[in-house]
């Protein structure tokens, strides 16, 4: 393997981090430092109305705690680690997609957008804004150029949707689970660039893992059904996508559905790698109930990933050594509170 492997572990701030995005930040960090690479630390803060107060310090801290040192992020050098720092490069970037015919201007309302839904829904239907009805809607691709103009220049809210292909084979390709194919017709032509002039998370992840470099994209399988839209717009700009992997989920102890606060409260264990304290009180991590940093990374390696072996004590640097792709589990991992505990 190349010494130029550059991955991210890219979270929002949102709320405490999960053990789960610990662990998706581990086998990141894994497979970088495995590789003689680069471990890079994103935060995802396009979403300003959901960003929660002290949630990138509880990142910061987690990640410090694990001791999984980031190479480049928010904090160590350049600026630029935090989407709310790299507007001008979305904005752009979104003229390259309008000027090159693969995005477009849609002033749709959205109590009209929700009528149609409705109307849908009574049918049995789902409503789909995409290549089988976006000449029907009001959009840069149903209006004269002339009212495009206007409507543009009125200052009236719009948002830019990217522009799907028509009835297309789009293959996709995940290093755990192999070739994806899904025909264009299914998929919406999702909006990149929102009315308050930000862009979406789909958008701004892409354009910033390619001016990242980044080669590998390590993340949770929640965004499996991003990646053929993330693949488009990679096509689009004409930009060689990095290679995906997308980690199964963690499961509840019982083994149905996916981990969540609840089941910590439910089962007595803690479900962050630190304590989140929040106007609910203290939920406390891992740390604060006695877990060791090693031991938890141990625990969660083993969540999904396997040496082969019979082994099952590691430091991070056994870890390193004896991590593949090639050990990760196609299935999600029940999550056992017996097992960390032993």
């Amino acid at each position: 393997m190349s010494d130029n492997v550059r991955v991210r572990f890219a979270p929002s701030p949102t709320g405490p981090l999960h053990i789960g995005g610990l662990r998706t930040a581990l086998f990141n960090y894994l497979y970088a430092k495995k590789n003689s690479g680069k471990f890079i630390l994103r935060i995802e803060d396009t979403d300003q109305k959901r960003y929660v107060k002290n949630s990138e310090e509880h990142i910061f801290n987690s990640l410090k705690w694990a001791g999984l040192e980031v190479d480049e992020g928010p904090n160590i050098g350049d600026d630029g680690y935090r989407q709310s720092e790299r507007k001008k490069l979305y904005k752009d970037k979104i003229f390259e997609l309008i000027k090159t015919g693969h995005a477009y201007y849609a002033f749709d309302r959205a109590e009209d957008l929700d009528n149609y839904r409705t109307e849908h829904s009574k049918r049995g239907e789902t409503f789909i804004y995409g290549p089988t009805n976006r000449k029907n809607l009001k959009n840069s691709i149903s209006l004269k150029d002339s009212e495009v103009e206007s409507i543009l220049s009125s200052k009236k809210e719009y948002v830019i949707r990217f522009k799907m292909p028509e009835n297309s084979q789009i293959i996709c390709n995940d290093l755990l689970k192999g070739k994806i194919q899904v025909n264009s017709n299914v998929l919406d032509d999702k909006v990149l660039y929102k009315s308050d002039g930000s862009p979406t998370y789909h958008f701004a992840n892409v354009v910033d893992d390619f001016d990242m470099k980044i080669t590998h994209v390590i993340r949770g399988e929640e965004w499996l059904p991003s990646l053929p839209l993330h693949t488009l717009i990679y096509s689009a700009f004409k930009w060689k996508a990095p290679r995906f992997l997308h980690l199964p989920l963690i499961l509840k102890p019982e083994g149905k559905g996916k981990l969540s606060k609840r089941d910590g409260d439910k089962f007595g264990f803690p479900v962050f790698p630190i304590s989140w304290v929040s106007g609910n009180g203290e939920n406390k991590g891992f740390k604060e109930c006695g877990y060791l940093p090693e031991a938890t990374l141990n625990f969660l390696a083993m969540l999904g990933w396997g040496p082969g072996t019979d082994q099952e004590f590691f430091t991070k640097t056994d870890l390193i050594k004896a991590f593949s792709l090639d050990g990760l589990n196609k299935s999600s991992a029940r999550l056992d509170p017996k097992k960390i505990a032993w």
